[in-house]
């Protein structure tokens, strides 16, 4: 499994300035990864690059053992025509059922699954978002933002399930949360302003699992690390 990205250059058109110059970095692990940095500084341009959902830019991006990469993010919104729980029973294949009505309870979802989707609030909605696309076939998982709006116990209790259910999977996760992607995630590239050089800056989180405590010194020390680099 490898995401490669050498030598990306990407200005929006009209912009005076570049999001992206000379962007290089890899990822060649499954687990958690963090997308890092201000607002503005490019993290969900980059995602949108991933997906197709940008064009028009220089340099190379390499997917090796990845065939079918998703991309979740804030705000996004399900059709009111049906219940929460029709929605999910339509795309969860048989097999996937248990698997389903773990993902429901472990996220808190349980009581909304009678809700049309413009009754939940925010937090709910991005959680079955979220379980909507972890039920599909997919190798990467981009999250944006994809907990926001979601108390901080019930967002670690979701990324510990994650990576205890799909230790084979790769994420990407964008977030604001310097503590929590410092506690949870294996690597955090720090995106900066394109005149910086270099643009991203990987920095060793501290992966924690289910069962497990953090090292207060190790994550302040890390924590500290992003800060700077960022």
């Amino acid at each position: 499994m490898l995401l490669e990205c050498r030598d990306i250059n990407f200005t929006y058109p009209g912009a005076e300035n570049p999001v992206f110059s000379h962007l290089s970095f890899n990822i060649c692990s499954p687990g958690f990864h963090a997308l890092f940095g201000p607002s503005g500084v490019g993290k969900t341009s980059f995602a949108k690059l991933l997906t197709r959902r940008l064009n028009n830019f220089s340099g190379n991006i390499r997917i090796l053992d990845i065939d079918t990469l998703l991309y979740s993010y804030n705000l996004e919104r399900l059709p009111g025509w049906s219940s929460v729980g029709r929605h999910l029973e339509k795309i969860v294949h048989p097999s996937l059922l248990d698997q389903m009505n773990d993902l429901i309870d472990t996220f808190g979802l349980r009581e909304c699954m009678k809700l049309r989707f413009s009754r939940l609030s925010l937090g709910q909605q991005n959680r079955i978002n979220l379980v909507r696309y972890l039920l599909q076939d997919f190798q990467l998982l981009i999250m944006d933002e994809s907990l926001a709006n979601v108390d901080e116990p019930t967002r670690e209790k979701i990324i510990l399930k994650i990576k205890e259910m799909f230790p084979d999977r790769l994420f990407l996760y964008i977030s604001h949360n310097v503590m929590e992607v410092s506690t949870f995630c294996s690597n955090i590239l720090v995106f900066r302003n394109a005149y910086k050089t270099p643009q991203v800056l990987t920095i060793r989180g501290r992966d924690l699992q289910s069962g497990k405590t953090a090292d207060r010194k190790k994550l302040e020390f890390t924590m500290l690390e992003i800060m700077n680099a960022s």
